[in-house]
């Protein structure tokens, strides 16, 4: 069979008895190459509970299973010439060989059955899947359960406010005097995700010694060999001088002058530095002032002092990097003395309440597979269950991750291990998209790996194959091209030695357009001061980007513009559009904001803040005022809301004048009734149902979910959607109270991700690192000018794996400062592979824009507009450059969108639908009104207990009387396995079948389920035992009520109407026969006969719609 070059580099890569490392370009198809390698296995035999496939996302291990479940139902179904040629193009050379189509249909019910299902989840789902598998052997608990992100932050917070409180106070103030950023929060989750590094906490003797400090240099010793002890009188002759001299010379004494030289500390040395060294931007920084200190004309009133101050500044020149070493000390030691006290407490709070978090699956998978003790045993049970191992997103593995795959494949190339089949390792990747450092991922590990595994499956006689897939099926020839010249060879260690691709639609129109960048503007002098402090005026140059965006995108789409695409062309329209920013910034909700003035349908932001949803804040008013009726506020904003949908005006007319609280001033009027039964049906019900029922009962019931979405349009259904998932989690984690919930959601700022990766019709606006697996027809990069990122990190951690505390740039010493250069050199490196992930995700179209300055070397714009350059790209209008190929569809008209010829459609097809009457629904014998139990019959166990004893009661009657009395108490464990209930019914039960037996004759019928007409209406009932004669019917139900009558005039109205349409139904079904009821009592073990012309009566009485 002849293929592409493309599509038979794909089946080299999926051949299932190589095992391969595979560097794949964007768009390659790696998930097919996956797929088809899976689909190729089990075609060769393999069973599919030994394949692993390892992806990053759950959303990667849900596109590969249900891409693979669709192939192999697709195959079940095929004729054999389709089926044939299905499998020739998949490269599976088993085709010819008798059975072999046969085979490749069965393998969808093969893999539907397989125990477990296939195997195919990401790392830390595996890792759990094996704890789980192996819980005593790695000590954790069998029913541990995985602690997501926002309850990790609860625990630790919560172990923060114990240590401050009674476990720790020293450690804590200790901690919160060195402590100077912002979210202390960040620093304990840094140092949770880092806890590897602190199993051996530094003393500070160790600290010292990671930082060159002499153990034995107490900070006495430094401030003996800076101060000598005549600086105070030397002080006491110069700063007259300084003080009278200019301004550099007066701002000099005043530093001077506040210094306490008589208990001096390593602040004083800060201090002195900053008067008496140049700054760290000085063409010596941090140099003495020799000869600038203090000026010309001031050094001539200090005379000879001016020696003695010149001392004084080498002195303190030479004293600044020990001083900043062993402040870096002190503060990484204070750090180890926390971490050694939170770390356990943390770990032990999680073991107390059965949790590990997803850093703890991964260590603890390999702890397991590493422990001596065990590791050999876990391995020989896993050998005989995993032969072959795939691996998703190579370059994003953590060295940690990586640990894992190796300790799982060792056997494949070790001993025995080797067995005579193949069994192989399957690993792709792509050093250019590994964009996610701060989730763990390693770029360098990736050929590290490569070269690791080569090395030991060729020692072993094993084929490893590396292969590239160099072809992409996504991007047109003008993408590609202009993303080959911006990255070239310019970039070896960020993007390997050269980047290049071939386009597989080799004749697919495309065109890269580079906006002019917009100038900077001036920021407004603040008119008002009420405005926020970050307010973005409409002449700021990210609003006016913003607006351009919106207006090019609308013109386009109002213009009929055409895109090509596999099948010929079409209009554009917003859910073509795809923008990508780097962070979420205000360009970011500019963007937004500017889509939505100009009506154009956008999907939203790709994460939200729930906290800040308009709709959620709704709810909350909501739920707030139904805890405390008081709070006029919240009432205030719920009546404002879409739930209640007030005007500014009926809120005021109300408001003022009022005496007391507003709800009692709302209650009492008569103006707006609908609000008001919403509120009273909500209170009433706020003490007795959970906050999840309570909320879904306001959208659901009373229209709530409607009335937001048609105010606050379609993206408020993420955060309804959100807010309700928050009140399940609550309610598995806590007693279900109203104010617990509205005190738990105060306690944390939620963030909701949204799957973009298919919105409609609508624009997408999101992050680089959300569209990573996306793509669309036009994509816009806006973000491309200068960035200062921040580095964020508390804890740097050393080559030599030891965590220290990352002091400010200019107080750093030479370790923490190389650490830093590193950081940014990595940063810089990340964000070019940002840049190639960005420029890939587009189709067709490409357009690169930006507002402010790009002046900086690793500024976007800049990169772009070289690869134009170099694509010899053309100017076009408004000084913007276009790269192109191909020959790109002409725009129509709307005129010419629209078919000529319509059809004309019958008058049934532009009615509205009847609605259909529904049909009868079947009334049930119990539902039939009236008390079912005597007055004052309360025995404390409430309704539900009473319920699930009568259920148990019916079990033990209905299948107790078919076996052995001797096998009553082993049936009724079977049947009852609540213990407790089980001993108070099971005795109840023993005595009524011995009291009447002739109920319970093999001849009675049990559990009899009957239909009949009712008043005209359908009636469905079950009888518990009925009993046929010759010529009369005897109906039994039974009942466990907790007082029972003694006479059939005392029996309940509900019960008497419901043994009454038994009898109605009966005598529908057998007319010539007598029809008798009766109830049997349990209490008491008797039976009841109920005299016909009550039951009769009592059925009259019936209310029957």
């Amino acid at each position: 069979m002849k293929r592409s070059d493309a599509s038979e580099r794909q089946v080299q890569a999926s051949n299932p008895a190589d095992t391969v490392w595979l560097s794949a370009n964007a768009g390659s198809g790696k998930t097919r190459v996956l797929t088809d390698r899976v689909a190729r296995l089990l075609l060769r035999g393999v069973e599919p509970q030994h394949i692993l496939c390892l992806t990053y996302t759950k959303a990667a291990a849900t596109e590969m299973q249900n891409r693979l479940f669709r192939r192999l139902g697709e195959w079940a179904m095929k004729p054999d010439a389709d089926l044939h040629h299905a499998l020739a193009e998949l490269g599976d050379d088993t085709r010819h060989a008798p059975g072999a189509l046969a085979k490749a249909r069965q393998l969808f019910a093969r893999a539907i059955e397989t125990p477990g299902g296939l195997r195919i989840q990401t790392i830390h789902s595996f890792c759990a899947t094996l704890l789980r598998r192996f819980p005593l052997e790695a000590g954790v608990s069998p029913q541990f359960t995985e602690l997501d992100d926002r309850a990790a932050r609860l625990l630790r917070e919560n172990i923060i406010e114990e240590m401050a409180e009674f476990r720790a106070p020293d450690v804590m103030a200790e901690v919160a005097r060195a402590y100077t950023g912002e979210d202390f929060t960040a620093l304990m989750e840094q140092v949770s995700a880092k806890r590897a590094g602190f199993a051996n906490p530094l003393t500070e003797a160790q600290a010292r010694v990671v930082f060159g400090v002499p153990s034995t240099e107490p900070s006495q010793t430094l401030l003996g060999d800076v101060l000598l002890g005549y600086e105070a009188d030397l002080f006491a002759h110069i700063l007259p001088a300084l003080q009278n001299g200019g301004p550099t010379d007066s701002k000099t004494a005043a530093r001077l002058a506040a210094l306490d030289l008589a208990s001096p500390s390593l602040a004083t040395l800060s201090a002195l530095e900053d008067a008496l060294l140049f700054g760290g931007s000085a063409k010596a920084p941090y140099g003495a002032k020799i000869g600038s200190l203090p000026t010309k004309p001031t050094q001539k009133l200090i005379g000879n002092h001016q020696p003695q101050l010149d001392a004084l500044m080498l002195r303190v020149e030479a004293a600044r990097p020990r001083r900043i070493a062993l402040q870096a000390a002190q503060k990484t030691a204070i750090l180890h003395r926390f971490a050694s006290t939170f770390l356990p407490l943390y770990e032990a709070a999680k073991a107390a309440r059965g949790y590990l978090d997803f850093d703890d699956l991964i260590t603890r998978a390999k702890a397991l597979l590493t422990d001596p003790s065990v590791a050999a045993w876990v391995l020989f049970r896993l050998d005989g269950g995993i032969d072959h191992i795939l691996v998703d997103e190579a370059q994003d593995t953590s060295p940690d991750q990586w640990r894992v795959i190796e300790l799982l494949s060792a056997e494949f190339t070790a001993g025995l291990g080797t067995r005579d089949e193949a069994r192989t390792l399957f690993v792709v990747g792509d050093k250019k998209q590994s964009i996610y450092s701060f989730q763990g991922a390693d770029v360098a590990a990736f050929d590290e790996k490569q070269a690791d595994f080569k090395a030991s499956f060729m020692a072993a006689q094993q084929n490893f194959v590396p292969l590239e897939l160099e072809y992409s099926f996504r991007s047109s020839p003008a993408i590609l091209r202009v993303v080959d010249d911006t990255f070239a060879d310019r970039f070896p260690k960020a993007m390997g030695a050269s980047v290049h691709h071939l386009a597989y639609k080799s004749d697919l129109p495309g065109r890269v357009d580079l906006w002019p960048l917009l100038e900077k503007s001036e920021d407004p002098k603040d008119e008002n001061w009420e405005d926020p402090v970050d307010l973005i005026s409409e002449t700021h140059h990210t609003a006016r980007l913003a607006e351009k965006i919106a207006a090019h995108i609308k013109g386009l789409i109002d213009a009929g513009t055409q895109i090509p695409t596999d099948n010929g062309s079409r209009a554009l329209h917003a859910g073509d559009v795809l923008i990508l920013v780097q962070r979420r910034s205000a360009l970011f909700s500019e963007i937004i904001r500017a889509c939505k003035k100009a009506n154009l349908p956008i999907a939203g932001a790709d994460r939200l803040k729930l906290g800040a949803e308009l709709a959620v804040k709704d709810l909350a008013a909501l739920l707030s005022f139904l805890a405390t009726p008081e709070d006029d506020l919240s009432l205030a904003a719920l009546l404002r809301s879409p739930l209640c949908g007030w005007t500014e005006a009926e809120l005021y007319a109300l408001a003022q004048p009022r005496k007391g609280y507003l709800w009692e001033t709302l209650r009492d009027t008569t103006t707006h009734p609908d609000t008001l039964a919403m509120l009273h049906d909500l209170r009433n019900n706020a003490d007795f149902l959970r906050p999840y029922d309570l909320i879904e009962r306001a959208l659901t019931r009373h229209d709530g979910r409607r009335r937001l979405l048609a105010r606050l349009g379609p993206e408020a259904e993420d955060g309804i959607d959100e807010f309700l998932s928050q009140a399940l989690a609550f309610e598995r984690s806590e007693i279900p109270s109203l104010t617990g919930f509205l005190i738990w959601l105060e306690t944390d700022d939620i963030e909701v991700k949204r799957q973009m990766d298919s919105e409609g019709h609508r624009i997408r606006v999101m992050t680089v690192h959300g569209a990573k697996g996306l793509e669309a027809p036009l994509v816009i990069l806006p973000d491309t000018g200068d960035r200062s990122p921040q580095d964020r990190d508390e804890i740097y951690v050393l080559a030599d794996g030891t965590p220290v505390w990352k002091t400010p740039t200019d107080e750093s010493p030479a370790e923490i400062a190389a650490i830093r250069g590193l950081r940014k050199d990595r940063a810089e490196e990340e964000s070019l592979r940002l840049l190639y992930v960005a420029l890939t995700r587009a189709r067709t179209w490409l357009i690169v824009c930006g507002a402010g300055e790009a002046k900086k070397d690793g500024a976007w714009y800049r990169l772009v507009q070289q690869g134009m350059q170099a694509a010899a790209a053309e100017a076009i209008a408004d000084g913007a450059l276009r790269h192109s190929f191909g020959n790109w569809p002409e725009t129509l008209s709307k005129q010419a969108l629209i078919s000529p010829n319509l059809l004309d459609l019958p008058d049934w097809a532009l009615q509205p639908a009847i609605t259909p009457d529904r049909p009868e629904q079947p009334l049930s014998p119990s539902d039939l009104g009236g008390a079912k139990v005597m007055p004052g019959e309360v025995d404390g166990s409430g309704e539900e207990a009473a319920k699930a004893r009568g259920t148990a009661l019916h079990l033990l009657l209905e299948h107790l009387p078919n076996t052995k009395r001797a096998d009553w108490p082993t049936l009724g464990a079977a049947l009852i396995p609540d213990a407790l209930q089980r001993a108070a019914v099971l005795p109840e039960a023993e005595a009524v079948l011995s009291a009447l037996p002739m109920i319970f004759a093999a001849e009675a019928l049990a559990e009899v389920t009957l239909t009949a007409r009712l008043n005209g209406q359908p009636m469905i009932g079950t009888i518990d035992r009925l009993l046929i004669g010759p010529d009369h019917i005897l109906a039994v139900d039974f009942k466990s009520n907790h007082r029972t009558p003694s006479t059939p005039a005392e029996v309940p109205e509900g019960i008497l109407r419901q043994m009454g349409a038994y009898a109605t139904a009966l005598a529908q079904i057998y007319p010539n026969h007598r029809i008798e009821t009766a109830i049997l009592w349990t209490r008491t073990a008797t039976l009841m006969l109920l005299p016909p012309d009550i039951v009769r009566a009592a059925m009259q009485r019936a209310t029957i719609p």
